[in-house]
């Protein structure tokens, strides 16, 4: 019954991982903490949109959040079950820096922090 149990968390983990913003999210989220607003501006979603991925992230514990002021900031959950299993396909993902980059060069990156 363990061995089933494991299987079907390693295939939610994955499931969850086969949306393309997801895993871009996710990517982000290996080396800087974003909030909501930071999300909206990258992948040019709506604010109800991206806080459905994020809500889905949460879900299955991939990310973690924290507050800073009135800010709620998202960042990979580095003590999940699977995070090993997540990074060794995150290798195969595209950087997302330059993105990042724009978002601090439009000042947008300053007002969540």
């Amino acid at each position: 019954m363990q061995q089933v149990l494991k299987m079907e968390e390693a295939a939610a983990t994955l499931k969850i991982l086969s949306d393309k913003t997801r895993l871009s999210m996710l990517a982000l989220l290996q080396d800087h903490d974003c909030c909501v607003c930071e999300f909206v501006e990258i992948f040019q979603m709506s604010q109800p949109s991206i806080s459905q991925h994020v809500k889905k992230l949460k879900e299955v514990g991939l990310v973690k959040e924290s507050r800073k002021g009135q800010w709620i900031m998202y960042s990979i959950n580095t003590e999940h079950p699977h995070y090993q299993l997540i990074t060794s396909i995150l290798v195969h993902v595209p950087s997302l820096e330059e993105k990042m980059k724009e978002l601090e060069q439009k000042g947008l990156r300053i007002t969540c922090c």
